[in-house]
Parts: structure tokens; C-alpha cells; sequence
């Protein structure tokens, strides 16, 4: 088996990291050790490296045609050897982002005022694009089936936002709760737009289910997602979405090539999103068991100093999302501590909607996630 070496530190330092370089922004302090935005420490998979430097080499970078790249082919092969699930290539689109896609998804099916359905904790980039179009955020608390219901028959909603998995939690939606879900939206008109951009970081034990298999033949729904995540390439703007109705599809394929202007995607994406798909599983699998033992490690730490936290791994991703509210610890405070005594950076859940959690990146070395775990609970030690 290929050894990979997630143990070694790559500085990202001057290379306008966001995670690294932009932490003074965030935090007003420069030089912490950050744990924060969705992106892991570690290089890409070999093959899709291997596959940039190829496509570098050939020196000519001119506009370029999605259909005819191999992506739709490398997305299909994927998803059948991955989550035992056959697309239709014709379903799938390409988009910038996964945000962008969603922006433009919100125009499409809704108007200034209308309600838009999310679980909370919210991703904050979902709460910036619904009202930064007007649209009009509406939380429905995480596993409350009732409230969805409720949030669903107002007659002025018009999509639910599924983040599957969930980001920040990192729950692992079941098959219940998702045909559940489809029958909800049916039954009130609310079309649903599933964000899968965690769904290939799924820890064992769990299963992803793509929203392709409880959708409907025809309507607005929309899934969309992008290899960038779980193989670590999010700069080189590049995703996908799978459209079931083929109008919808075609007036999503007409507002992106005319009016955004978008009809030739990023070369440097379509290489990786296919290198990735095609050969980087071994990859993925190793990182997501050493992400595992970050999380472990944490785990440990944590409940063995603070046994009433009895905090569990995600089921998904490298986010740890951490109830801290047993320890009757402010946000404010917690985050003085970090900031200016431990000198590093996490995410506090107040960026989420929900107060008294804190969420810890741990895609990265282990040695850093030791020293954040170890920060983390000396901050918490005092406090306490």
C-alpha cells in the first residue's frame, strides 16, 4: 500500500492562504496558528498533481468546453464505483463554485422576499447568499422534523438548503430522514438544493446517500458539489451540479453562459476534478483514516480533560464542531484566551448561529493538531 506522508508541514505562509495569511483579518491579530477555514494543510493527491503539472506542461491555455473534457465521464464512473449510484451525464452542469451555483439557483426559483429553509447551525456562506440576494433566511433547528415541517407549508418558502453532510456539524443524514425530507418538499412545493460538497470525507461507519435517489423525475431540485474539498484544490474554482429536469437544467446552462458570462471553465479544475475521480481514491482513503486520528486524538484530549463534555468525532469532514455549552464557558471569553494567551485561531459557533460551540479544523499534521488540542484545553482549563 502507498504510504503517504500527512505528517509532514507544508508552510502555506505568503502564499495568500486565507486559512494562514488572512487570520489578522479575522481575528485582528497576525501570527496565530490557525484552525480555521474549510481547507486541509495537506498537498492534493499525487495523481491530481501529476495530472496539473502534465497539463502545465503543454503550455497553451485557451477557452475551454466542460462536455467534452472527460469531467461528466470521470463524475459518472465516481458516483457508480463510489456510492453505488448511476447519473445520467446529461444531468450534470458545471459551475465556478458551489456557491455561485447557488446564487444562481436562488435567482432562478425565487424572488426578493422569499423564505429559504436551512438547518441550523448554519454555514455562514449559505446565510451570506440568501440575504445578500434578499431572500429571506429561515432556520429550522438540526434534527427537528416538526419545525421543518412547519417552515416548509409556509406558503412563501420556496427552497430548502440540505447540507449533506452538514457543515458544521458533520452529521451523516440517513435514508429515512432524507426520503423524509423528499416527501416533505413535495408535498409543499419547495424545491431542495443538496450542497455535497462534505460527501466525500464520510467517515466508516457512515454512508453518504446522494439527493439524486430521492429526487424527483421532474421539478426543481438541484445537487451540487465539487471534488475541491476532500481532495484539497478550492482555488482552482471548479464545480459541478446535477439537474434532474431538463428544463430547469437548460435555463441554469443559459443564465451561466450568457448572462454570467461563464462558458469556458478553469483548464487547471477539469484536470484535477478528473485525476482526482479517476485515480485519487487511495488517496482519499488515507487521509480521511489519518483525519480520523487527529479526531481521535482530540476526543481524547478533550473528554479526558472535561469527562461532561463527552464529546464524538463528526461522521464527516475535518470540522470539529464542539458543544462547550456543559462548561458554561462564553464565546467572548474562550476566544480572548485562544487569541491572546494560546495564540491560535478557531472558529467560534457564534460565526454558525449558535453560541457556546467552537469549531476546531483538524485537516492537518498531527502535530499541529496536538498543539491546537493542547491550546485549546489549557484556554478551557482556566477558564473552567
Amino acid at each position: 500500500m502507498t504510504r503517504y506522508d500527512f505528517d509532514k508541514p507544508v508552510d502555506r505562509r505568503g502564499t495568500a492562504c486565507v486559512q494562514w495569511d488572512g487570520v489578522a483579518e479575522r481575528f485582528g491579530v497576525d501570527g496565530l496558528l490557525p484552525f480555521t477555514i474549510s481547507d486541509m494543510d495537506f498537498p492534493s493527491a499525487p495523481p491530481v498533481l501529476d495530472a496539473l503539472r502534465e497539463r502545465l506542461a503543454h503550455g497553451v491555455f485557451g477557452y475551454t468546453d466542460w462536455r467534452v473534457s472527460g469531467f461528466r465521464e470521470a463524475i459518472c464512473g465516481w458516483y457508480a464505483t463510489r456510492y453505488d449510484t448511476e447519473l445520467d451525464p446529461e444531468q450534470i452542469v458545471y459551475g465556478p463554485s458551489v456557491l455561485n451555483q447557488l446564487s444562481q439557483l436562488l435567482r432562478m426559483w425565487t424572488e426578493p422576499g422569499d423564505g429559504v429553509a436551512v438547518h441550523t447551525p448554519t454555514y455562514d456562506g449559505f446565510r451570506k447568499a440568501v440575504t445578500g440576494l434578499g431572500r429571506e433566511l429561515r432556520g429550522v433547528p438540526l434534527g427537528d422534523a416538526t419545525a421543518l415541517e412547519r417552515e416548509l407549508a409556509r406558503p412563501d418558502t420556496r427552497i430548502l438548503i440540505l447540507c449533506s453532510p452538514h457543515n458544521p456539524t458533520g452529521r451523516v443524514w440517513t435514508e429515512p430522514e432524507l426520503a423524509e425530507t423528499a416527501r416533505l418538499a413535495a408535498a409543499h412545493h419547495v424545491a431542495v438544493i443538496s450542497d455535497e460538497i462534505h460527501a466525500d470525507f464520510v467517515h466508516d461507519g457512515h454512508r453518504h446517500l446522494p439527493w439524486t435517489r430521492f429526487a424527483p423525475d421532474r421539478g426543481r431540485w438541484a445537487l451540487i458539489t465539487s471534488a475541491s474539498k476532500a481532495f484539497n484544490f478550492p482555488s482552482l474554482n471548479g464545480s459541478y451540479g446535477i439537474i434532474g429536469d431538463p428544463g430547469e437544467r437548460a435555463a441554469f446552462i443559459r443564465r451561466m453562459e450568457t448572462g454570467e458570462g461563464l462558458a469556458s471553465p478553469s483548464v487547471l479544475s477539469l484536470t484535477a476534478h478528473i485525476a482526482a475521480y479517476q485515480e485519487g481514491a487511495p488517496w482519499l482513503d488515507a487521509a480521511r483514516g489519518y483525519v480520523a486520528g487527529n479526531l481521535g486524538l482530540l476526543a481524547q484530549r478533550l473528554n479526558g480533560a472535561f469527562p461532561a463534555l463527552r464529546w464524538t468525532p463528526p461522521q464527516a469532514g475535518y470540522l470539529a464542531w464542539i458543544d462547550l455549552r456543559a462548561l458554561g464557558v462564553s464565546d467572548e471569553a474562550l476566544q480572548r484566551e485562544l487569541i491572546e494567551r494560546e495564540r491560535v485561531a478557531m472558529m467560534p459557533g457564534a460565526v454558525y448561529g449558535a453560541d457556546g460551540f467552537v469549531r476546531f479544523n483538524v485537516g492537518c499534521p498531527r502535530g499541529k493538531a496536538e498543539a491546537g488540542a493542547e491550546a485549546l484545553v489549557r484556554a478551557l482549563t482556566r477558564l473552567v
